[in-house]
Parts: structure tokens; C-alpha cells; sequence
């Protein structure tokens, strides 16, 4: 029996599973306001940063839905007890990342095409600003989360709700399987350009209602992602 290293957890993803738990054993229900970052900064111990990325990873995946001058509530639609079985399954299945790189071209190619469908101008509007806020971002991590909101919004202008709660579990896993690789894909040469385009690409696919298209564009963007992070861990092995 081999036992991999344990890697120590960022600050913002013990919180992370703080807040999962409170959700999966309803002491968080759907519906339920969040206390104020300071609130929570002060009860955790931890910076009001912290918590900031904490409560935005998981707007980002669809936990949480945080409006602003309101506050942060927990979605109507939270996937915690339909899907968090699964999720916990997963987490413990071998080479995931090769797997969920596999569900991941299924379902976004698809969500994409159904997307140039359905989108209304409102989410064409929604996934254009997450855009710019990604092209905007301060730090690769900011722009990282924006990446994974992007992909969020084009599962939700399918309007497909049991692909939407689908596509909330397998972004959650991708984005703690991948999510190191991933800020390093991105900080690295002109591969944050590139992502930044390829998004535009889609953008323009969905806009156009040519479904064909936006399958294209997210299947060359979701191998050109793959390809990037293989040759990643590639170097970190050598």
C-alpha cells in the first residue's frame, strides 16, 4: 500500500469545505443569507481575502449566489444533496483528471452548441461582462475564476436545469483538480491571451446562433486547456 504526500490546503479552501458541509448537512439551507466577510473573517480567523475567494469559487460553481448591497445566500439550486454523493465518489476515483477532461468535452461542446440556441440577449449580455471581468482581473487567480464563471454562465443559458446542477459538480472538481495547473496555464508565456480569445470565439459562436460553430470553438478550447496542463505536469515530472 503507497500513500501520496498530503498537501498542505489553501486558507480559502478550508473554508471552502467549512461552508460545503454546513451546506450538506443543512445547517445551511438553500435560501439562507451568509454572515458579512467581516462577520466571517472575524469568526474563522482569517482575512477578509480569504473569505472574498472562498464565497467567490463557489458563486463560481454555483453554490452560492452573491448579490451585491444584499449579501451572499445559498442558491435555490444548490447541487450539495442531489449531487454531493457523487462528488464524494469522484473524489476518490483513479487519474479523475483524465476522466473529467473527458466529461468536461461531452458536456461543455454540447452546453455550448444548446447555448447558440437558447441564449437570450440578458445571459449574452451576462457571459459578455464575466468576460471582461476576466480580462480585467488582477490577479491569475482572479482571472482563473472568472474563467470558471464564463463556463457557468453558457451552461445556464441552456436552460437545461438537470445539465446545469450536471455541470455544477464535474466545475467544482475540475476546479480544485486542476485549478493549481490551471493559474500556472494561464501566468505562463502568451497561454493567457490565447484563453482569452478562444472565450471570445465562443462568445461570438453563441452570438451568431451557429451551434455548430460553438461546439468547435469549446472543443478546440477544452483540448488546447488539456493539452496545456499535460505538458505542465509533463515538466513537473521531469
Amino acid at each position: 500500500m503507497s500513500f501520496q504526500p498530503i498537501k498542505p490546503k489553501k486558507i480559502y479552501e478550508e473554508i471552502v469545505e467549512q461552508l460545503k458541509e454546513m451546506i450538506s448537512t443543512g445547517e445551511l439551507k438553500p435560501g439562507d443569507k451568509l454572515p458579512s466577510e467581516r462577520e466571517m473573517s472575524d469568526s474563522l480567523g482569517v482575512s477578509r481575502t480569504s473569505v472574498r475567494e472562498a464565497l467567490t469559487a463557489l458563486e463560481a460553481i454555483g453554490i452560492l449566489d452573491i448579490r451585491p448591497g444584499e449579501g451572499t445566500f445559498v442558491r435555490e439550486t444548490s447541487m450539495a444533496e442531489t449531487f454531493w454523493p457523487l462528488f464524494l465518489v469522484l473524489t476518490v476515483e483513479r487519474n479523475p483528471g483524465n476522466q473529467l477532461m473527458e466529461v468536461r468535452r461531452v458536456l461543455e461542446t454540447e452546453s455550448a452548441a444548446l447555448a447558440a440556441q437558447r441564449a437570450t440577449e440578458e445571459q449574452l449580455v451576462k457571459i459578455a461582462d464575466i468576460l471582461q471581468q476576466m480580462k480585467k482581473a488582477d490577479t491569475v487567480q482572479e482571472a482563473v475564476s472568472f474563467d470558471l464563471k464564463f463556463h457557468y454562465a453558457i451552461a445556464e443559458a441552456t436552460t437545461n436545469s438537470i445539465l446545469l446542477r450536471i455541470m455544477n459538480t464535474v466545475a467544482d472538481l475540475m476546479h480544485h483538480t486542476f485549478r493549481h495547473d490551471r493559474e500556472h496555464l494561464y501566468a505562463s508565456g502568451n497561454h493567457g491571451a490565447q484563453i482569452i480569445n478562444e472565450h471570445e470565439a465562443i462568445l461570438n459562436a453563441i452570438r451568431s446562433k451557429d451551434s455548430e460553430l460553438a461546439r468547435t470553438r469549446m472543443l478546440e478550447h477544452i483540448n488546447n486547456i488539456e493539452a496545456g496542463i499535460a505538458s505542465i505536469l509533463s515538466a513537473v515530472a521531469d
